[in-house]
């Protein structure tokens, strides 16, 4: 077994120990430093920061305005903002000009690595192998080891995870994911990494109706000829009832604000587990402009009497899937009819999302952790974990509070909030304010439940509508 280093930051506890630097760790990371007197270290497996490198087309952007950085919604002065990345690279008036709202995600990925590479406290190719509670250091205990396998041992008074989420892939396929069906049976994480195979295979099929299941049919289209004659047959295939897009009124958008997540977590269980099913367009549709574009390069395919070489198809299921020759045979069922029907196709992308999953390192802290009925964490308002007494130290958590804080845990918008709201908890001070108040809509009852107004008066032989106003 590979010695432990015997560094100072073995010695010495930190007071916080960020797991995973995407962008919700990175974004605690920014905020944290230069805190007078608080010591963070932030550590990653990847050899540099990424973000879902396998949807970084040409084209797509954020569903999020770019103040919806790592920093600007919890501190607009922090020297790690967009608009000062963009300083840093001359491009403030080429960004001005250009009158973006919603910015490339290419160069949202290109902003993070910029922070990450400068950050001191964020530390890539580190993988972290084991987390356990030091009753003699009252401290935890975080092992992360190297490429070269050299292991370090480093203590924390607190300990944030920020390890992101697994790819979901439905049931039938996941018996194809393997290396024989490797290109032509993958998640659409790595649907870049295939992009250039895919688009020369006669038929693709992509199952799911969110965004990124909308982007990748959309490049595939764009992948045939002008005429529609080349490139693949691509078929869209979803199991909600529509392609729906995203709701993304200003009044709907409070729904990921503070105030939202204060009403959701005093909601019964069984009411917040309907809700996150019920608000799947809050999260999961797709951007109007994508749903246009598609839209556009089907109706340019029938101009002169042709027809497009695609199928778009919502409310169907695929309940079977197998090799068939060289391609695959998918069994599908329409929720709202009781019938099967097949579809062969080369290739099968499924753009169905991702789940928080419970990292291998946290096994040997399984017993301390106070799980729910389901296995997931117990999260207070602060995103602390409910641990056992035994455990002085706090346990935070990031993006995998759906079930305890609504649609908001996974979305851009309340990164910075929520990074700073944990910076506070860790530091055991406001570091950075965090305003009570940001919607205008009032979710549940008033906090202070106001009494009816007065009558008003009606004169006498007046009528009075119902409501006891004088018409």
């Amino acid at each position: 077994m590979t010695a432990l280093s015997t560094s100072d930051d073995r010695n010495l506890p930190y007071d916080l120990v960020g797991i995973g630097i995407g962008p919700f760790n990175l974004s605690l990371a920014a905020l944290a430093d230069g805190v007078p007197g608080f010591r963070s270290l932030f550590l990653d497996a990847k050899p540099a920061f990424s973000w879902h490198p396998g949807l970084l087309m040409e084209g797509t952007t954020l569903q999020v305005p770019f103040l919806a950085d790592l920093v600007t919604m919890a501190d607009p002065t922090s020297p790690w903002s967009y608009l000062n990345y963009l300083r840093s690279h001359d491009r403030m008036f080429k960004f001005f000009f250009s009158e973006r709202f919603h910015i490339p995600r290419r160069e949202y990925d290109h902003y993070c690595r910029w922070v990450a590479e400068r950050l001191p406290s964020c530390r890539f190719d580190a993988e972290v192998t084991a987390l356990e509670w030091d009753e003699k250091a009252d401290a935890f205990a975080v092992v992360h080891r190297s490429a070269s396998g050299a292991e370090t041992r480093v203590l924390a008074r607190q300990v944030v995870l920020g390890v992101g989420t697994n790819p979901v892939v439905p049931e039938p396929l996941r018996p194809l994911l393997t290396d024989a069906h490797a290109g032509r049976v993958l998640h659409s994480a790595d649907y870049r990494t295939y992009r250039a195979r895919l688009a020369a295979t006669d038929d693709v099929t992509v199952i799911g109706a969110g965004q990124s299941g909308a982007e990748v049919a959309l490049d595939l289209l764009r992948h045939q000829d002008g005429d529609g004659q080349g490139g693949p047959y691509v078929r869209w295939l979803a199991r909600t009832t529509a392609f729906a897009p995203m709701e993304y009124s200003k009044i709907g958008l409070e729904h990921f604000t503070p105030d939202y997540i204060r009403y959701f977590r005093e909601l019964p269980e069984v009411t917040r587990e309907r809700l996150v099913r019920e608000q799947w367009q809050l999260y999961k549709g797709v951007s109007q402009e994508t749903l246009g574009e598609i839209y556009d390069e089907l109706y340019e395919r029938t101009i002169g009497g042709g027809e497009p070489r695609a199928t778009l198809q919502p409310g169907v299921e695929i309940v079977a899937a197998k090799a068939d020759g060289k391609g695959y045979l998918l069994t599908c069922r329409p929720q709202q009819q009781d019938s099967l029907f097949e579809v062969r196709t080369s290739a099968v992308v499924s753009a169905t999302g991702y789940t928080a999953s419970r990292p291998s390192f946290l096994e040997s802290m399984g017993d301390l952790v106070d799980w729910d009925d389901r296995g997931r964490y117990q999260i207070d308002g602060e995103y602390r974990v409910a641990l056992d007494p035994r455990v002085s130290g706090s346990l935070y958590v990031q993006n995998a509070e759906m079930h305890t804080h609504g649609v908001g845990a996974p979305d851009l918008t309340l990164g910075a909030w929520r990074a700073a709201t944990i910076l506070n908890a860790t530091a055991g001070r406001d570091v950075l304010p965090v305003a009570p108040r940001q919607a205008f809509t009032t979710f549940g009852a008033p906090q202070s439940p106001t009494s009816a107004p007065p009558a008003t008066a009606v004169p006498d032989g007046a009528a009075a509508t119902s409501s006891g106003t004088p018409r």
